[in-house]
């Protein structure tokens, strides 16, 4: 839980913030008898949809308890970055929320693209996805393993869409059901992390509409996170492969995941 010292914190914050964002920012009128620095109080209380007399409580580190919701209010009308926003959610709430859609960078997607790229060409797969699923960058082996990703587009270049409605994941992977069944967990995970996504929206949508696993399954409310995990693979040149999956995410943004495939040595 947040501590009177966050509580003070997160009340100076708020006031260099509100400091730092002139009228015309956010579209109010000039006036140039303005006594004070920035936007007052209750214009930001205004903006940010909230009662100023609640606002004021904020900024004198009074024991209340924001929202999410109301938090990303406030950083939308105090024009914080993405750093800044989740700065506000540590002071306010003792840990990060992140309830907003996440756009995909291309940027961000061309470096994640290096950094698989950077791992060389191993035997064994590695692969890149985003929040929602979509397989953003892959090796050789990734290629061997699982599908020719390259060949695929839209929802058939997502992990989710893949396990669930090809061909393909039912011949190449050994325990297909049980991972079915984790990845629709993981998927249950996701829909509350972005309940208004609509790229998670119309996965889930259209799973729904056209795979019969995932109706049957969904209704259970399983829900898992993303662990290291074991998957057996059954391929042609190689019989059955027995992996381990780890993750990891890169810092700059952790909604992109690159899993690394492991040979999973019975303990002896």
């Amino acid at each position: 839980m947040p501590t009177a010292e966050n509580r003070r914190e997160l009340a100076r914050f708020l006031r260099t913030r509100r400091e730092r964002i002139t009228p015309a920012q956010v579209g109010l009128p000039a006036n140039t008898r303005r006594r004070i620095r920035g936007l007052r109080r209750e214009e930001v209380a205004v903006l940010a949809g909230l009662s100023p007399t609640w606002y004021t409580y904020l900024e004198q580190a009074r024991d209340i308890r924001p929202s999410p919701e109301v938090l990303n209010s406030l950083a939308d009308v105090l024009q914080l970055d993405e750093d800044e926003r989740q700065y506000l959610h540590q002071l306010a709430l003792g840990h990060v929320e992140t309830v907003r859609p996440v756009t995909p960078s291309a940027t961000m997607n061309t470096l994640v693209a290096d950094l698989v790229r950077a791992c060389g060409e191993p035997q064994y797969p590695v692969y890149a996805i985003d929040y929602a699923g979509d397989v953003i960058a892959w090796n050789a082996a990734a290629t061997e393993w699982y599908t020719d990703w390259g060949q695929l587009h839209g929802i058939e270049r997502n992990i989710v869409w893949w396990m669930l409605m090809s061909d393909e994941a039912r011949e190449r992977i050994v325990d297909w059901t049980d991972d079915a069944r984790d990845i629709v967990g993981r998927t249950r995970a996701l829909s509350a992390r972005f309940p208004h996504d609509p790229r998670v929206r119309e996965l889930i949508s259209r799973l729904h509409r056209e795979s019969a696993d995932f109706g049957r399954w969904w209704p259970d409310h399983e829900v898992r996170g993303q662990r290291l995990r074991s998957r057996r693979f059954r391929l042609k040149d190689l019989g059955i492969q027995n992996m381990r999956l780890a993750v990891v995410h890169p810092a700059d943004d952790p909604q992109v995941t690159i899993a690394f495939h492991l040979p999973d040595h019975p303990a002896g």
